[in-house]
């Protein structure tokens, strides 16, 4: 499901090209959270700066996305304007759209392929004051069986002659959670989330960013469509389906520490290693690595490798023993055990502009391979063996992400 403030921005005044989404849940990317957590994190990348007191630019961003694997395909536009006055204040604005069709194991299995639309807008204002800096955010997100809001307010500052750089972050989450053919369904779903983040330049090529990130969610926190399965002697197949039912509460805290270096060659290798665990039993864990090499002073390439693994959910069975066995019942991938390795790619074109107002634009393209192994999750497209002797799942995906920026 949607979840607010799920994710935060590096540092808003890096070229599209060098910015990487940190999410504080894990990497429950497929399904329907995938489209509001690629539409928030563009937002955020346009918020206050990280690791600098610096406005960003004043710039306008239009990107096409798509997503593809597992049967599930989102893509839709975004297009996102920010303005800066009297070197104090920019202002921005986003309208991001998501075109979401769902053919996916967990829909085959247990429902029928659907399709839909989530629209989403988003209004944000940034102030810099001295060394300090401060910005806060709405969004908004509407479907047709769920409503998300978030608001968002950060402040940053920078000590000991601009080499150190602490920002602290709140974000607060509402939503509405609906059922299509059910009038008499609906949920509500909270959720608050603090971060602090430090970034110290250790030397003029090296710099160190360490930050603590704290999720609580309350409510209605699993998807009113989603079925466990137990084993029942009487069915012909073996098993039975049944509605899931989670905890009304989580709470999650992840550890990040990141490095970048800068080679002589304008070049930059980049590394993090990241930790979570949450009240509901998960513990992940992942390793990234990037390097961003400029093969011209306007031509930008970039590779990146990523691994994350986990371990599963406590209420989480791919297959009960029986109807009602325990009090929480879960059967969503995403709170399996699984491994994912994403491997990326990009190339980022800057050009000059001499149309009036417009200073210089930019292209990029992003392309994400991932591979998804799910330990304890069972492919049941196969039905000729017993219950709990399917293969187990696993899929690969891309995410292909295009820009044009111009800049003024």
């Amino acid at each position: 499901m949607p979840k607010a403030a799920a994710e935060v921005a590096v540092a808003a005044t890096e070229p599209l090209l060098l910015r990487r989404r940190r999410r504080i849940t894990p990497l429950g990317a497929l399904g329907r959270g995938l489209s509001f957590a690629l539409g928030f994190a563009l937002v955020l990348l346009h918020t206050t700066p990280a690791d600098a007191a610096i406005l960003p630019e004043d710039r306008s961003d239009v990107m096409y996305h798509a997503y593809e694997g597992g049967g599930l395909k989102v893509d839709g536009p975004s297009v996102l304007i920010r303005k800066a006055y009297k070197d104090k204040f920019s202002l921005w604005g986003n309208y991001y759209v998501d075109m979401i069709s769902s053919a996916s194991i967990d829909v085959v299995t247990t429902a029928s392929p659907y399709t839909e639309e989530r629209k989403e807008f988003s209004l944000g204002v940034d102030y810099l004051h001295g060394k300090t800096s401060m910005g806060a955010s709405y969004t908004n997100s509407e479907e047709s069986d769920y409503s998300a809001n978030a608001a968002r307010f950060s402040i940053n500052h920078d000590f000991f002659g601009d080499l150190t750089n602490v920002g602290i972050t709140y974000a607060r989450g509402w939503n509405e959670v609906r059922r299509n053919g059910d009038d008499l369904f609906l949920e509500d779903a909270k959720s608050q989330s603090y971060r602090l983040d430090i970034s110290q330049i250790i030397t003029k090529n090296f710099i160190v960013n360490m930050n603590y990130e704290g999720v609580t969610d309350e409510g209605f926190l699993n998807n009113p469509y989603r079925q466990v399965r137990y084993l029942d002697a009487s069915s012909a197949r073996g098993f039975s389906y049944e509605a899931e039912r989670y905890p009304r509460t989580r709470t999650s805290s992840a550890f990040a520490l990141r490095g970048m270096y800068y080679l002589p060659y304008r070049a930059s290798a980049k590394a993090e290693v990241r930790t979570y665990s949450d009240t509901w039993g998960i513990k992940g864990w992942n390793v990234e690595f990037g390097y961003v090499h400029p093969l011209t002073d306007k031509l930008v390439i970039e590779a990146t490798y990523r691994y994350y693994t986990q371990t599963k959910a406590d209420f989480y069975e791919d297959l009960f023993p029986y109807s009602q066995s325990q009090n929480f019942m879960a059967r969503d991938k995403e709170l399996s055990t699984y491994i994912n390795h994403t491997i990326g790619a990009g190339v980022s074109y800057e050009f000059n502009m001499n149309w009036g107002f417009l200073k210089r634009g930019e292209l990029s393209l992003l392309l994400d391979y991932m591979m998804f192994d799910y330990e304890d999750f069972r492919d049941l497209r196969v039905t000729d063996v017993p219950p709990g002797e399917e293969p187990t799942y696993g899929l690969n995906a891309t995410v292909i992400r295009a820009f044009i920026s111009f800049f003024y």
